[in-house]
């Protein structure tokens, strides 16, 4: 519960949303910290900011390449709050949560 809590309140919050729904466009392969910036067009230390509260509730991560720092989304983390949002959903009703759930599973993209 505290993970999900954590997870939902750095994502409440449309400059982060946008953020971290580029950075799961990107892929496994990240983007580094200055054109995340550029392509969001926010100044690097509201970006930096944001990136700090997402990577604290365990959404996203950095690593270091030469003089960049890459960010990347944490899919294990991101499947995992996805699950719990939709763990009793419906009461278990196929016909309605089914594809919702086959949907959050298919996030995998490590």
């Amino acid at each position: 519960m505290k993970d999900a809590v954590s997870g939902l309140s750095a994502l409440a919050h449309e400059g982060r949303l946008k953020a971290f729904r580029l950075l799961v466009r990107a892929g496994s392969q990240g983007i580094a910290a200055g054109d995340l910036a550029r392509r969001l067009e926010v100044p690097p230390n509201t970006l930096s900011s944001s990136l700090a509260i997402l990577t604290h509730a365990g959404l996203i991560e950095s690593r270091r390449a030469g003089k960049s720092v890459i960010y990347s989304v944490r899919y294990a983390h991101m499947t995992g709050l996805l699950q719990f949002l939709m763990e009793d959903c419906c009461g278990g009703s196929t016909e309605i949560c089914a594809p919702l759930r086959d949907i959050a599973l298919m996030c995998d993209c490590t």
